[in-house]
């Protein structure tokens, strides 16, 4: 399944790049404001912060919301106490696409992560063209020397590299890059089955300057208060908010107390 996924997002990223030019890309990227500092953003208070994700669909659940207005819904996500947002640019399992996380950025002043299979320094341009802060960065599908060279561009570029783990070798690979954005995920890429337990067992890994970000298996408050206790200075959320009352969920999250501080 992630083979598959890393393939499509590339062949789909090669289209994209037919049609516009590096110097384009350039061009797109000259006239975005700098950056924001996602890093200060997910750390600054004693408090769970949330990624609040733009999800319309995934390989494991199918159709999850329609989101014909994915801006209006991230306004309500920033609103509503969201420290970033997550935009899905991956077109064919998740629905997704530039053009949202483009109308996400003109919506909201909060950083944006572009959530995708990356593993180009193309698709890195494109992510800063539109207006990204953060670019996820799958352990799983990328060699240690993929990761770095990627890891590095992002930086190059003023944007903050989200480092996304599944088992304790992948977490000292994303240390070893440098990475200070760490998210472990509960769901197993190759097969999309979940274990929320997996971030307790690895959060211990973590160096204490990181910010350790818990990703899937959110489905309520008690879930979120799991991984707070865990040790979680963040979580990720997609479907709960999509499928869901995001003000509500959102609101109550706020009074989450961060345990690792």
């Amino acid at each position: 399944m992630l083979e598959d996924l890393f393939a499509g997002s590339l062949k789909d990223s090669l289209a994209r790049a037919e049609l516009t030019s590096l110097s384009e890309l350039d061009a797109q990227i000259s006239k975005q404001k700098p950056a924001l500092d996602a890093k200060t953003a997910l750390a600054a208070t004693n408090k769970i912060r949330v990624i609040a994700e733009i999800k319309r669909a995934s390989p494991s659940k199918g159709d999850l919301a329609a989101i014909p207005d994915p801006a209006s819904l991230a306004k309500i996500y920033a609103d509503n106490g969201a420290a970033a947002i997550s935009v899905l640019t991956e077109e064919r399992r998740f629905k997704g696409s530039l053009a949202d996380l483009a109308a996400v950025r003109a919506a909201v002043d909060v950083p944006i992560l572009r959530k995708d299979f990356i593993s180009t320094e193309h698709q890195v341009l494109e992510a800063r063209a539109t207006g990204a802060d953060i670019v996820l960065l799958i352990v799983a599908g990328l060699a240690q020397s993929e990761l770095q060279k990627l890891f590095r561009f992002i930086e190059s570029l003023g944007m903050t590299p989200f480092v996304e783990t599944h088992n304790a070798e992948e977490v000292h690979r994303a240390i070893d890059v440098g990475a200070e954005l760490i998210g472990i995920n509960a769901r197993d890429l190759s097969t999309f089955e979940t274990d929320r337990s997996l971030f307790a067992g690895l959060v211990d890994l973590l160096p204490r300057n990181s910010i350790a970000v818990a990703e899937s298996a959110v489905r309520s408050i008690p879930d979120v208060q799991d991984y707070a206790s865990a040790g979680a200075d963040c979580v990720l959320i997609g479907e709960a908010l999509v499928t869901g009352d995001p003000v509500r969920l959102l609101q109550d999250i706020q009074l989450i107390p961060k345990i690792r501080l």
